[in-house]
């Protein structure tokens, strides 16, 4: 049987204590709030953890806490052991919120979300990504690992076509993070566990809903790759992120799913649906903030032939090749950029690399070819608000 929680007589001390904590988060710049049964409070600001709280929350005191924060949810909580939620900390702050059981009694953490959705010219994007948004069909992928501002330039893709064009995006998120307000389009965005109860089941309905653009939060499992494929290959956008670190690699992993006898297949409707891949990696800057590296993979013939070709680890080499042309650019031509621009240190190019004895021979001038110029426009500039994007000074 679900706990149920009798909201009248909790005092709502625990939470209080909390609030004070995530403003002094939010003052500082920090990013994420860590909260822990039997130890003290902990930030993220800048990239490090730093100690928040002088004593140690109590067992007791972070149950108490959980039964404040989560009210009748609570019950819900302690049969599935983990929750994700939104926080709205006021009508300017949202937190993201994952909340868990650990060997010690309760954990969660609150992870800052930006209320205001950055625009491209914000995020100074590249603009090969804002042509992402122009396609009437087809897959784009935004990968990273976590926290490196996927939910932020998924955001960022869904408000341009609002603004500038007038269609029907449905999103499917777990939570909803960025909320839209319709515009030029209308936009159905849909929570799993609240108003869905899977991706899957969200998606499936999707189809049958008038959509032009479709929004998947995170491609988790066969089904939802399935079922994102083919509505990619119907006639509409599709827009997803997976946890991946590259191009390469989230082909790899979308094919992967898949058992042997229908790899064949599922390479081929990759082939014929993807668009782009923007993968992103947070590289730490001269100045004490961070950058976001991307790697840019735009669809070519050269492209869809690899894929159909079982040839993935040639995509890194295609890639750089239409830097030029197709505008797309690998993870060390993105972070020799930003070396070449005074943005990062040496130390950190070569730390971030894919390949840093490459790197290494291109920072010395000793490779030929246009990879070692500058090109700032294919270097992404945060704003000091997009704490999704990065960790705060």
């Amino acid at each position: 049987m679900k706990q149920e929680v009798d909201v009248s007589k909790l005092t709502f001390e625990q939470l209080k204590k909390v609030r004070v904590y995530l403003k002094k988060m939010i003052e500082v710049g920090g990013s994420d709030l860590h909260i822990k049964a039997n130890a003290v409070i902990r930030a993220r600001i800048n990239g490090n953890i730093v100690q928040f709280s002088g004593g140690i929350l109590s067992k007791d005191d972070a149950l108490t806490f959980a039964k404040e924060l989560l009210k009748g949810r609570f019950g819900e909580f302690v049969e599935h052991k983990e929750l994700d939620l939104v926080y709205p900390y006021d009508e300017n702050n949202r937190f993201r919120v994952n909340i868990f059981f650990q060997m010690d009694g309760v954990s969660a953490v609150f992870r800052v979300i930006p209320v205001k959705i950055p625009s491209f010219d914000q995020l100074h994007l590249p603009d090969i990504i804002k042509t992402f948004t122009q396609k009437e069909r087809g897959l784009v992928l935004v990968t990273g690992v976590t926290g490196s501002g996927k939910s932020t330039t998924l955001a960022a893709l869904i408000n341009e076509i609002n603004v500038t064009k007038k269609k029907h995006i449905i999103t499917i998120e777990d939570p909803i993070e960025f909320v839209h307000k319709d515009r030029g389009c209308i936009i159905n965005q849909r929570s799993v566990g609240q108003d869905t109860n899977s991706f899957g089941n969200a998606l499936r309905a999707a189809l049958r809903e008038d959509p032009d653009i479709i929004l998947v939060g995170e491609m988790r499992d066969k089904e939802t790759i399935n079922l994102a494929l083919h509505a990619a290959d119907t006639g509409h956008l599709v827009f997803s992120t997976l946890h991946t670190i590259d191009a390469k690699e989230t082909i790899n992993r979308i094919i992967a799913q898949f058992p042997t006898d229908e790899q064949n297949r599922v390479r081929l409707s990759v082939a014929g649906v993807i668009q782009g891949v923007v993968s992103q990696r947070l590289v730490p800057t001269i100045d004490g903030g961070r950058r976001a590296a991307m790697e840019i993979l735009v669809r070519t013939p050269r492209i869809e032939k690899l894929i159909m070709e079982n040839r993935d680890y040639e995509i890194r080499d295609a890639i750089e090749a239409g830097k030029e042309h197709y505008h797309s650019q690998s993870f060390d031509q993105s972070i020799l950029d930003l070396y070449n621009d005074g943005i990062i240190s040496k130390e950190q190019a070569m730390k971030n690399a894919t390949s840093a004895s490459d790197l290494e021979l291109k920072i010395s001038g000793l490779t030929s070819g246009k990879v070692g110029e500058s090109s700032s426009s294919n270097v992404t500039e945060i704003s000091e608000n997009d704490t999704d994007i990065f960790d705060l000074k």
